[in-house]
């Protein structure tokens, strides 16, 4: 494309001196100019030739103004275009500034009305691509921020699991874990990317309640008393009301950390929801937090399960305590291979 450097003007008419006149005019006022008999020659100029302004008459052989404005309009969006005819239809004139001329004229016209009329369409012509351009810097920064924003928010995540680990050895690469499985089963069960990565961010924080909790029951070696149980399941309230005001644009990974510990069959904590009242994200969490924790070292219980032993109890409780699509999606991961123990020492990592 010759991207031509001064201000250039193409006119466009059948009619010859009326070309002659307005490429002199225009020359006059430092415009680099060239004509075209109709809209097809325009048109086969501009494939090779870019202009700041089109001059147009309106009805011409072959392509006619009209169409040849539609054309400019979705190929040229620069160009700014006024269109002049012999005939004073209010009509016509509405329908050329509909579809995106600046300016119309009507023969007769006085050499100076043009150049008030040239002047106005390329001062509209640059305000367009001035806020153009404003809106496209614009959007590049709000999106810089947006990545920094984010980027911070993971930071900020990050360290209060890293908190958590120091606090409960056992929770060191648990909230990994859980986040991986509940990804590999929301990837089975075909949910879209926003979801899965809403309830891998989830899975990772999941446990973030237990910063309020007890360090002597969270290490508790030996089986918890009632209190005590009652005492550690206050974590998903505390970890939704730390998180809350920092999950506001992720509302599903904060349901999973409310609702992981709820039940299909509503004798879950802490609101004892029930069956699809559960929402889908926490039910995938609650299916994966018990693979790691089956299949984990407990400090009140034995030795873990095998992944298959451990999928085996999700089965033996799915449509109780499970759901039976979730536990569906389990099994289906775990026999194709897809979902696999992960070792223990993984460092946890965020990514967006």
């Amino acid at each position: 494309m010759n991207e031509i450097g001064r201000a250039s003007c193409l006119i466009v008419d059948d009619e010859a001196p009326l070309r002659q006149v307005l490429m002199h005019l225009m020359r006059g006022d430092g415009f680099e100019c060239y004509e075209a008999a109709n809209g097809r020659d325009a048109l086969d100029f501009l494939e090779t030739h870019r202009v700041t302004l089109m001059i147009s008459d309106i009805r011409m052989p072959r392509v006619d103004g009209i169409e040849l404005l539609r054309e400019i309009r979705a190929r040229y969006p620069d160009t700014a275009v006024i269109m002049i005819t012999a005939v004073a239809d209010v009509d016509v004139a509405v329908k050329c500034l509909a579809i995106g001329a600046m300016d119309y004229l009507t023969k007769p016209f006085h050499l100076e009305e043009v150049r008030a009329r040239v002047s106005q369409a390329l001062e509209r012509r640059r305000l367009v691509m001035e806020n153009r351009d404003y809106q496209e810097r614009l959007e590049e920064r709000v999106e810089a921020q947006a990545r920094r924003l984010e980027e911070q928010f993971l930071t900020g995540i990050q360290s209060l699991a890293e908190a958590l680990e120091v606090k409960d050895p056992y929770t060191r690469g648990h909230s990994i874990r859980v986040s991986h499985y509940s990804s590999v089963i929301a990837r089975t069960l075909r949910l879209d990317d926003e979801m899965i990565w809403q309830v891998e961010l989830g899975g990772h924080v999941h446990d973030i309640g237990k910063i309020g909790v007890r360090e002597a029951v969270l290490n508790k070696q030996g089986p918890l008393t009632a209190e005590e149980y009652e005492h550690i399941m206050i974590h998903p309230v505390v970890g939704w009301r730390i998180l809350a005001p920092l999950l506001g644009d992720a509302p599903i990974a904060l349901n999973i950390v409310r609702s992981h510990h709820e039940r299909l069959d509503g004798k879950g904590v802490p609101d004892g929801l029930r069956g699809r009242a559960v929402p889908l994200e926490a039910r995938i969490a609650a299916a994966a937090d018990a693979i790691d924790a089956m299949t984990s070292g407990r400090p009140y219980r034995g030795a873990e399960l095998t992944l298959e032993g451990a999928v085996e109890e999700i089965i033996k409780h799915g449509g109780v305590q499970f759901d039976p699509d979730v536990v569906e999606a389990v099994t289906t991961a775990a026999s194709s291979g897809t979902l696999a123990l992960i070792p223990r020492a993984t460092k946890p990592l965020l990514t967006p």
